[in-house]
């Protein structure tokens, strides 16, 4: 018997055991004796942070720790805020590192669109980034913000360069500014003298203009209205007038509100006819 135990002994004696077999081994155990801890203890956080720890320990000891991140398509955020969003420090392993984890927290930064997190072992972690352009400004409830083209909301903070930017105002702006703006720059004579646009109980634009004009714009073929505005604009100067409103909201006539100051030098004029008239007779 010993004999043929011998013979199936002996060939086990020229396997070569992987080099970190028994630290992997011994992490393995560790990580089930972890999980099992925090099943039965409800520490989840705690627990899942020490596992993580321990695990990256092991990985960087085997030489898998992360020694070079490249970093592509990063402009607004800072360096600092996609590390922390894809858990990358100091201490973090290439083994360990989660990419589709990495990902999804990357992509949560309302500035980054797009995000792609790969693995270059032994020790190289790349990342790329896609960001949104801020396009528009948004007030809503007294609260200015930046929003990206599909109505993202890219920050509350907004720097001196993005004051430029198209000014939309209301409850619902957001999602429709893309669609509203791109009608009207196709009138930028119109376009240029807008202060804000201002969308109305979610149904319909108005615009203030620079001047303090308010433009009244119809639930449908808005395009059609901002038409009719130009012409009137070029051919008779309308928005130059000493006028406070124009209503296109109905598709068959115009209507204009003349200022306060128009409106009652007006009125004393045709008091003034009343009264020559009266003379006259």
């Amino acid at each position: 018997m010993s004999r043929s135990l011998r013979r199936f002994t002996l060939p086990l004696s020229h396997v070569r055991v992987p080099r970190y077999t028994g630290a992997v081994a011994g992490l393995a155990f560790l990580l089930a004796a972890g999980a099992y801890g925090v099943v039965k203890g409800g520490h989840a956080p705690e627990i899942a942070s020490a596992i993580k720890d321990t695990a990256d320990s092991f990985a960087n000891a085997m030489g898998l720790r992360i020694a070079t991140v490249s970093l592509s398509g990063q402009r607004q955020v800072s360096r600092e805020a996609i590390f922390a969003a894809a858990g990358v420090t100091d201490h973090s392993s290439l083994l360990f590192l989660d990419v589709s984890d990495a990902r999804e927290k990357l992509e949560a930064i309302p500035w980054i669109a797009e995000a792609t997190v790969r693995k270059l072992y032994p020790d190289r972690l790349q990342i790329t980034v896609t960001e949104r352009e801020a396009f528009a400004l948004w007030q809503r409830q007294g609260k200015v913000q930046a929003i990206a083209a599909d109505g993202t909301v890219l920050s509350g903070q907004i720097e001196p360069r993005l004051t430029a930017l198209p000014f939309v105002v209301g409850n619902g702006a957001a999602a429709k500014a893309r669609d509203f703006l791109a009608v009207l720059d196709k009138y930028p004579a119109i376009r240029d003298q807008v202060r804000a646009s201002i969308y109305v109980a979610e149904r319909r634009w108005n615009l203030k203009l620079k001047n303090g004009i308010d433009v009244r714009l119809p639930e449908t073929d808005v395009e059609g209205a901002l038409g009719v505005l130009a012409r009137l604009d070029a051919e008779k100067k309308l928005l130059t007038r000493d006028i406070a409103a124009v209503d296109l909201r109905l598709a068959d006539r115009l209507s204009v509100r003349l200022s306060d100051s128009a409106a009652q030098a007006r009125e004393e004029a045709v008091k003034k006819t009343t009264k020559k008239k009266g003379g006259d007779a």
